[in-house]
């Protein structure tokens, strides 16, 4: 008996120990619970960011804004799993857009004003966003269209961009075996269909060193005109069953080719997301899929007015999907209004680095709409204007909140002496822009237009927009090419023709009051070869001579006939000492009666050893 009462306080004890333990056990269990469902809430650290672009690809040209007729399966799915951005804007075309993501900034406030004639270049002073993230410690890549400087010092590779490997200009001639793509800085030949050869590169690229994240920039030069699929003899079945597909389908030829191209980008798109996972890298990767300008397409247009060019919602409302797997909710729609400028910001936060001193951002980061699914527009007003040659606050504009949309688009965009407001829509109640309610709320629209004024004079002040002095006596790029769409032509006569970058030509040498010069910033002073490559035949067979000048030196070249006028073939001019500093390069025609009959289609300055 006494042992059983002395064992009862034992019993006692043991148990309030017991008790204690279990309750100590299960306290810990439950903050460790805490600690690791409040860890999956916050973003990893330094997240890796996958962004994806497509070009001329419309806001319509997807399953996700219900267009009935293209296959996105791969997109509406990412769409599934994340963040659908309804109202995300671009600009009206490519390089404007593209200056905007990379800077921030409104691009009329970098010194590029235009898709080509040297206004396609990022002015040198500006800082990418590529720059930021390098300097804090991300691998930087950018596969496909860069469309913001094509010489030595503004090159990808040289702004921010560890590893290019793409093609500078607008738009390419070639889809399968492209020949006009470089690797930073140098001319290379390949072999495959454009698409899946820069998916392949950014693929390899994310799958190399893994210790640093990475940003990889996408962008994908289609569906761009041409509008062509794979056309060599090996891949040629492939590209036909897409098109045969949506021919099926009751699609125009051109809109087969479009769909086709969107369809190609989307099965590329797979493969991303399959490598990503293969890699561990899924849920440690922000990927953004939006595309540069509105859409070329036409079959349909999920009700918006305009296209690419145009200031109407049809020209810069944008696909915008994102996804981040346990950071982005899954299938939530937003239709905030936000900008291509937003994401310099958004990236710089993602990173956890302050915006560079002296970097004034027009953009405002959208991460929290994106972590949330939605909320409000950091934005009171966005603002859109385009000119082929030269800004204008009157040709081709708009501006607009979440309600009222202002827009203007006069052929002739010049100032008149009663300056009509411009067209006026009511966006909530006619998101098709079909009905002007300017006459119904006309203190709206002079405010609009006051408000587009003044921020048009702010953007472009103490900017001077001409082509850019072509950098000549680069270590790193010892030829330069300088073609006729840099060129500022004087006089009648003399025109300039497009067809491609690559092939384009000065045209109607009629005689020799008329000239076209180039702006040169000669980087060092030597002796430079000239060689010029042009078309020439006319009737009767005789022989014509260019003369070029610089400063008070002189060249005359005798060009022999060629086969046609397009068929192009190189002479030497001979050589020129240029001085360091800014140069003219003057050409023209000796003979007052010109040069009938030539295509001059650019010209070439080799640096000679000293």
């Amino acid at each position: 008996m006494n042992r059983n009462r002395d064992s009862t306080p034992r019993l006692r004890l043991f148990f309030m120990k017991l008790r204690r333990f279990l309750l100590t056990a299960v306290f810990g269990l439950i903050c460790l619970m805490s600690l690791e469902y409040a860890q999956a809430q916050e973003p990893t650290k330094r997240p890796n960011i996958l962004l994806i672009m497509a070009d001329d690809q419309g806001y319509w040209d997807t399953e996700v804004a219900g267009n009935p007729h293209i296959e996105t399966p791969a997109l509406k799915q990412m769409a599934a799993e994340g963040v659908t951005f309804t109202h995300f804007h671009a600009n009206m075309v490519c390089a404007p857009t593209r200056a905007g993501l990379m800077t921030g900034r409104h691009y009329l406030r970098t010194g590029l004003y235009n898709t080509r004639f040297g206004g396609d270049t990022l002015g040198r002073n500006e800082t990418t966003i590529a720059q930021v993230l390098k300097s804090a410690g991300y691998r930087t890549a950018l596969f496909g269209k860069w469309h913001l400087g094509r010489y030595s010092q503004y090159q990808p590779h040289r702004r921010g961009f560890d590893h290019f490997f793409g093609h500078y200009h607008g738009h390419i001639e070639r889809y399968s075996n492209p020949d006009q793509v470089v690797v930073n800085g140098q001319p290379v030949e390949t072999l495959g269909y454009v698409t899946d050869l820069f998916t392949e590169a950014a693929i390899d690229f994310i799958k190399r060193d893994q210790q640093q994240p990475f940003f990889c920039f996408l962008a994908f030069n289609a569906p761009h005109s041409p509008f062509l699929l794979d056309t060599t003899h090996f891949g040629q079945p492939e590209g036909d069953k897409l098109i045969e597909k949506y021919l099926a389908k009751g699609l125009p030829l051109r809109e087969a080719r479009i769909y086709g191209m969107v369809e190609r980008i989307d099965q590329n798109l797979s493969r991303l997301f399959k490598v990503l996972k293969e890699q561990g890298l899924d849920e440690e990767t922000l990927v953004i899929y939006t595309s540069d300008n509105g859409g070329v397409s036409k079959a349909f247009k999920a009700g918006l007015k305009g296209g690419k060019g145009s200031a109407y919602e049809g020209g810069t409302r944008v696909p915008f999907v994102v996804r981040w797997p346990g950071q982005i909710p899954a299938g939530k729609k937003t239709d905030a209004l936000v900008a291509q400028i937003d994401l310099f910001p958004t990236f710089c936060e993602l990173a956890g680095v302050s915006i560079p001193e002296g970097v004034d951002l027009d953009g405002k980061s959208i991460l929290s709409l994106m972590q949330q699914g939605g909320g409000e527009s950091p934005h009171e007003y966005l603002y859109h204007t385009w000119d082929r040659y030269t800004p204008n606050p009157w040709h081709r504009w708009s501006i607009h909140g979440p309600r009222f949309k202002l827009v203007g688009h006069d052929p002739q965009g010049k100032k008149k002496q009663q300056e009509p407001a411009g067209q006026l829509y009511d966006l909530t109640a006619d998101p098709g822009e079909t009905k002007d309610v300017s006459w119904k709320f006309p203190e709206v629209a002079s405010r609009l237009r006051n408000e587009f004024h003044r921020w048009f004079d702010d953007v472009t002040r103490g900017q001077e927009y001409q082509p850019a002095a072509i950098p000549v006596g680069d270590s790193t790029e010892p030829v330069v090419e300088l073609q006729p769409s840099w060129a500022i032509i004087d006089g009648d006569g003399l025109e300039y023709s497009f067809d491609g970058y690559d092939w384009d030509t000065l045209d109607g040498w009629k005689s020799n009051k008329s000239s076209a010069h180039w702006q040169l910033d000669v980087l060092k002073s030597g002796r430079y070869e000239v060689e010029l490559s042009y078309g020439y035949r006319s009737e009767p067979t005789t022989s014509g001579t260019l003369q070029l000048t610089v400063g008070d030196q002189s060249l005359s070249c005798k060009l022999p006939m060629t086969t046609s006028q397009n068929v192009f073939m190189k002479t030497i001019a001979g050589t020129l000492d240029l001085s360091q500093g800014k140069q003219k390069l003057t050409i023209r025609a000796a003979a007052p009666a010109g040069i009938q009959g030539l295509r001059l289609n650019s010209i070439w300055l080799k640096a000679l050893p000293e």
